[in-house]
C-alpha cells in the first residue's frame, strides 16, 4: 500500500456523509502513513429546497477548523470549503478558484506538504482549478459516478470530466459501463469496484450481539437495505413487495433523500433513518435477505452498489433488480445474489433466498466478499499508482533535455517575438511621438516686448552647433513680421565662439540692426536661461516676450518661468520645422521608408523627461 505520500483527494461526498469508497480510501491511506487533504463536495449543480440541511452544516464544519480545515484523525485533515454554489458559472469560478486556492496554497506550503498526488471524484470546472493551481506528481480520477446523468443540471459537467480525464495520469472506474465511458478519452483506465471493510463486519458476525434496540417490535423474517433512500428506489417494487408479503417486514436504514409519500401508510414497512457506519454490520446482522431495489436506468447502469459486499461480509443473501453490474458480479461468483427483473420475480426471489438460505451458503458469501475486501482494493490501487509515478519519473528523466530545449527555445522565440512587437511599435508607429506631445507648448504670435531665445548648446543632439540655426531663423522672421523690436539670445555655451556671439552675427546677416540684439552669455543650463533672461527685462523694463526654443523644451521652460518668473507673461513659439525632431505625420504608410523615429530622436525626448525630473528634484519647479 502506498506509504509516505501527501494527498489531496477532492471528493464527491462531504466526509460525514453516508460512509463510502472516498472516506474508506482515504482513512485508509491515512493510516498506513499518508497524509491526506480531503475536500468536500463543492457540487456538480446549483442547491436547491432540499439542500438548506446540507448548506447549514457545512458553515458549521467550516467553523470547526481554521480557514475549514479541521483534524479528523492523524494523518488526515478534511476542508469544508464556503464557495458560491454556481458551478458553471464562470464569474462563481474564478472566485471559487481564488478562495480554495489562496488556502490550499497556505495550507500545504505550513504542513510542508509538497509535490501531493491530487486524487479527486469529482469532475468540475474547479476541480480543474486546483489541479492547475498546484504543483502535483500525479492526477488520479476516481470515476464512481455518470455525473452527468444523475441530474438534468448535472449535464454541464460532461465537458469539464472530459477535460479531466485527457489530464489524467491514471484512471480508476467502478464499473464495466463507467469504464466504456472513460476509455474513449483515456486509455489508463482500471475497474476497482467498490469494497468491503471486513474487519469490522467479522467482530460483528463472530460476537454474540444482541439486536440493535431499533429493531424491536418489528417481527421477522427482516427484509433489509441499506443506504440513502433516494431517487433512484424503485419504490413501486417496494410497495408490491410488501403489499403482496404483509408477513415480512421492510426495513430501510439511511437517510431520506427523496419523497417517499407513495410507501407511507404501509405498515410493514420501516424507516429507521440514517446510521453510523459502525453501526450498520449489528443491523445487516439482523436482516434475514438484504436487498438491491434499484431502479434500471441510463444513471444506475453505472452503479456498482457498495452495500453489495457488506451484505456478503456479513453472510447475508442478496435480493437485486436487474442491474448490469451486479450480473457481472454473479457471472464471476457463480449466481451468488438473486436476480429480480420485475417486481413479481423480486418478491418471489425474496421468497427463494429466505427459503435455500444455510449455513454453507453464508460461508460461501463471507469468503466472496474478502475477495473484495477494501484492503485488497487499495493494494491493486496501490499498485498502479506506484507504476504510474516510476513511469512518470522514466518519462521526465528521459526527456528532460528535450523538454528543456523546447521550454527554452518557447522562452526565446516570445522574447523575440516581444521585442519585434516592442521595436517596431517604437520605431515604425508615431507611438513615441504621442508620448512625447505633453511636452510641446505653442502659442500664437502677437505683439511683445522683446523675442527671447534660448539657444541649443549641445542640446538634444548632443553634438555642438546644431539648433541654433533655426532657432535664429524663427526668431528673426518673428522680428521681421513686427511682433518685437528686440531679441535676446541667452547661452552660456562656447564652442570656439560664444554662442550668442554666434548667434547675433547670424541675425544680423539676416537684417536684423545689431543695436536690436541682446546677449546673455552666462546661462548654463535652462533654470539660468530663465534666470538672467528676466534680469535683462526688469533693468529694461518689459513684462511681455515671446519664448523660442526647441518645441519639446517648451514644457520644462514653461515650468520654470512659472516658478522664477515674476509674473513676466510669456508665449512660447517653438521652431515650427526643427530639423532633428522632423518625422512623417501623414502618409504614415506611404514611401519607401516606414521608420518613424530613430535612436537620435528617442534619445533627445528622454533626455527632456529626465530633465523635468531633474529640475523637480533640485527643486527648480
Amino acid at each position: 500500500m502506498l506509504n509516505k505520500e501527501n494527498i489531496i483527494c477532492i471528493s464527491s461526498i462531504d466526509w460525514d456523509f453516508i460512509w463510502q469508497g472516498h472516506q474508506e480510501i482515504m482513512s485508509a491511506l491515512a493510516k498506513n502513513g499518508n497524509r491526506v487533504l480531503f475536500i468536500e463536495n463543492t457540487g456538480v449543480r446549483s442547491p436547491g429546497i432540499k439542500d438548506i440541511y446540507r448548506l447549514k452544516k457545512r458553515f458549521g464544519d467550516y467553523f470547526k477548523g481554521i480557514k475549514g480545515i479541521r483534524k479528523e484523525m492523524d494523518g488526515l485533515y478534511v476542508y469544508s470549503p464556503i464557495v458560491l454554489p454556481f458551478p458553471y458559472s464562470r464569474v462563481a469560478r474564478q472566485i471559487n478558484k481564488f478562495i480554495l486556492l489562496s488556502v490550499i496554497s497556505r495550507w500545504m506550503k505550513v504542513m510542508n506538504f509538497s509535490n501531493p498526488i491530487v486524487w479527486t471524484f469529482l469532475p468540475t470546472g474547479i476541480t480543474l482549478d486546483v489541479i492547475n493551481g498546484i504543483d502535483k506528481k500525479l492526477v488520479i480520477y476516481h470515476c464512481v459516478d455518470n455525473f452527468a446523468g444523475s441530474s438534468a443540471s448535472a449535464k454541464k459537467v460532461k465537458a469539464t470530466e472530459e477535460k479531466l480525464l485527457n489530464i489524467s495520469d491514471t484512471v480508476f472506474v467502478t464499473s464495466k459501463a463507467l469504464y466504456e465511458h472513460c476509455i474513449k478519452h483515456n486509455d489508463r483506465v482500471a475497474i476497482f469496484p467498490s469494497g468491503v471493510n471486513t474487519g469490522d463486519f467479522e467482530k460483528i458476525r463472530a460476537a454474540d450481539t444482541p439486536p440493535p434496540r431499533e429493531l424491536d417490535g418489528i417481527k421477522k423474517p427482516i427484509i433489509g437495505y441499506v443506504g440513502g433512500i433516494h431517487k433512484w428506489v424503485d419504490q413501486e417494487l417496494v410497495k408490491f413487495s410488501a403489499v403482496n408479503r404483509p408477513g415480512y417486514s421492510f426495513v430501510f436504514v439511511g437517510p431520506l433523500q427523496t419523497d417517499i409519500s407513495l410507501l407511507a401508510g404501509i405498515g410493514n414497512i420501516h424507516f429507521l433513518g440514517n446510521k453510523k457506519h459502525d453501526e450498520l454490520p449489528n443491523l445487516i446482522k439482523s436482516f434475514s435477505v438484504a436487498t438491491i431495489p434499484y431502479l434500471v436506468t441510463e444513471y444506475t447502469k453505472n452503479v456498482y452498489p457498495m452495500k453489495l459486499n457488506e451484505y456478503l461480509a456479513m453472510g447475508k443473501a442478496v435480493v437485486s433488480t436487474d442491474l448490469p453490474e451486479v450480473n457481472i458480479f454473479n457471472e464471476k461468483y457463480r449466481d451468488t445474489v438473486v436476480i429480480g427483473k420485475d417486481s413479481r420475480e423480486f418478491t418471489e426471489g425474496i421468497d427463494r433466498a429466505i427459503k435455500n438460505d444455510n449455513r454453507e451458503a453464508a460461508e460461501r458469501r463471507v469468503k466472496i466478499s474478502g475477495e473484495n475486501s477494501w484492503k485488497n482494493r487499495i493494494e491493486q490501487m496501490s499498485c498502479v499508482i506506484e507504476k504510474a509515478i516510476e513511469e512518470k519519473m522514466a518519462h521526465n528523466e528521459a526527456s528532460w533535455k528535450e523538454n528543456l530545449l523546447r521550454t527554452a527555445g518557447r522562452r526565446v522565440m516570445r522574447l523575440a517575438a516581444a521585442l519585434a512587437v516592442i521595436y517596431i511599435l517604437i520605431f515604425y508607429t508615431p507611438a513615441v511621438w504621442f508620448l512625447a506631445e505633453p511636452l510641446k507648448l505653442t502659442d500664437a504670435p502677437h505683439k511683445a516686448d522683446a523675442i527671447v531665445v534660448f539657444a541649443g548648446g549641445v542640446g538634444e543632439s548632443g553634438e555642438a552647433g546644431q539648433g541654433y540655426l533655426e532657432r535664429v531663423e524663427q526668431a528673426v522672421e518673428l522680428y521681421k513680421a513686427g511682433y518685437a523690436k528686440n531679441i535676446i539670445f541667452s547661452s552660456g555655451y562656447m564652442y570656439i565662439f560664444k554662442e550668442p556671439l554666434v548667434m547675433k552675427a547670424l541675425a544680423v546677416s539676416l537684417g536684423v540692426p545689431a543695436e536690436a540684439i541682446i546677449l546673455e552669455d552666462k546661462a548654463r543650463n535652462t533654470y539660468q536661461n530663465v534666470g538672467f533672461s528676466e534680469r535683462i527685462m526688469k533693468d529694461k523694463g518689459w513684462n511681455e516676450i515671446l519664448l523660442v526654443s526647441s518645441p519639446y523644451h517648451m514644457r520644462r521652460v514653461s515650468m520654470v518661468f512659472k516658478k522664477i518668473g515674476s509674473g513676466i507673461k510669456v508665449s512660447y513659439i517653438p521652431v515650427l520645422q526643427s530639423s532633428f525632431y522632423r518625422h512623417r505625420t501623414s502618409n504614415f504608410y506611404a514611401g519607401g521608408n516606414w521608420k518613424q523615429v530613430n535612436y537620435k530622436q528617442i534619445e533627445g525626448i528622454l533626455r527632456e523627461y529626465s530633465a523635468i525630473i531633474y529640475y523637480w528634484w533640485k527643486g527648480y519647479i
